[in-house]
């Protein structure tokens, strides 16, 4: 995708800081996106900018005042990115923060009784808060358990274990661990034909940097995302809720305002960082677009991303020149199926008789960062079923390149080699 347009891909990562080099390591290739994306330039401009500024929101000051227009125009703007014409943004702690906060004021809120349904696939973030709420509520916990050969779960899973008396849903809209994304439009719907007050939310940490968002389209009540996973920083977690999941009861301060869920001052540099991220789809978009439209423009940037990615995916799994592919060498083995569309920018691998730990060390010596997936709280529900212990998470993003899936491809061939 990216290289019908002549010199695009090297002023994408020029946008990007530490693209091709570690300050630790030296040159090496950044192949563990699903662990923590790279940063634009611009967030560490930013970053830089407000941590220096003493002033707090809500003063009587032209620095206060600017601080207050800042935030209220990213507030906005990720409700653009995100596709929400409707409901709040807001930050917290984390994205697993704000993932507990918003599950565990949905459960307690609503009717006594009932069940909380969730999926076998999901991150610790949302089963866990999931399942801790749902039994200090005494409502009943129904899992729906994922697909182990295609690494997802599909609208027909859950509407097999959904009831009218469904209070809460949680989806994970890609996983971290297979990279398989999950159609949220099509649950959302399969959920709410059964249980159609259901309270619906919806773990995007993963897929926020990989595939355009809709949320108007998707008929749910949370959003969360991880920013450090989509180009911005760590230190703050974002969310958007519905009218409706803003409405319930919910920590905040006595006589405070009414709808806000923020707790203490806000961090104005982590909102005004969140604007650059999304001043960089806008950008990237006008390659792809002659339109004017700001939600014109994500969400041409986002399938190209997503074509892009595919692209580097589709050379790891079936080669790339004159380099077999993943699929074709001996003895390696691919999570979630080798032709599976719901591929999201990640590729789950293990090698047979190489240790996954092994293998990440045996690449980061070559300048090539992966991250081994330990059969763990994170994600033994992934490959405990595959009678896994481990394996190699091999994780891309778009301003990743074909060249370095050949030099990934080259050292994981000479490694089966010699063992």
């Amino acid at each position: 995708m990216f290289q019908s347009k002549p010199g695009l891909m090297e002023e994408i990562r020029n946008r990007f800081a530490q693209v091709d080099s570690c300050p630790v390591q030296g040159k090496r290739i950044f192949f563990e996106n699903a662990g923590g994306a790279l940063t634009l330039k611009s967030v560490v401009e930013t970053s830089q900018h407000y941590a220096a500024v003493p002033d707090n929101q809500g003063r009587d000051n032209v620095a206060s005042h600017e601080l207050v227009r800042v935030i209220s125009e990213a507030r906005d703007n990720a409700k653009l990115f995100l596709g929400a014409s409707s409901g709040q943004v807001f930050t917290g702690e984390s994205g697993t923060e704000l993932l507990f906060r918003m599950i565990s004021n949905a459960v307690l809120e609503t009717e006594a009784g009932g069940n909380v349904v969730g999926t076998t696939l999901e991150h610790p973030a949302s089963r866990s808060a999931a399942q801790r709420w749902a039994k200090v509520a005494n409502k009943e916990y129904l899992p729906v358990i994922h697909n182990d050969e295609t690494g997802t779960v599909e609208a027909e899973d859950y509407a097999k274990v959904v009831t009218p008396d469904t209070r809460v849903a949680t989806i994970l809209h890609t996983s971290p661990v297979t990279g398989m994304g999950v159609d949220v439009k099509a649950v959302s719907e399969a959920i709410r034909s059964i249980s159609p007050d259901c309270y619906i939310i919806v773990d995007g940490i993963q897929h926020a940097a990989h595939g355009g968002l809709d949320i108007d389209s998707y008929n749910i009540d949370g959003y969360a995302i991880s920013p450090y996973k989509v180009f911005s920083r760590h230190g703050y977690g974002m969310a958007w809720i519905s009218d409706r999941l803003s409405a319930l009861p919910h920590d905040s301060l006595i006589d405070g305002p009414e709808g806000n869920w923020e707790l203490g001052t806000r961090d104005t540099g982590s909102y005004a960082t969140f604007s650059n991220v999304v001043q960089y789809f806008e950008w990237l978009g006008e390659s792809f677009t002659d339109s004017k439209d700001r939600r014109d423009k994500i969400l041409s940037a986002s399938k190209a991303i997503h074509a892009h990615e595919k692209v580097l995916t589709d050379a790891m799994l079936f080669g790339t020149g004159n380099l077999k592919g993943l699929a074709d060498l001996d003895g390696v083995g691919i999570i979630g199926g080798i032709n599976n569309p719901k591929r999201e920018g990640l590729v789950a691998m293990t090698i047979d008789g190489i240790a996954a730990a092994d293998i990440v060390t045996k690449l980061n010596a070559q300048g090539i960062r992966t991250h081994t997936r330990k059969a763990d709280h994170y994600s033994g529900n992934i490959l405990n079923p595959l009678g896994l212990d481990s394996c190699v998470r091999v994780s891309m993003c778009h301003y990743n390149t074909e060249e370095e899936v050949a030099e990934f491809l080259t050292a994981v061939r000479d490694m089966i080699a010699d063992k």
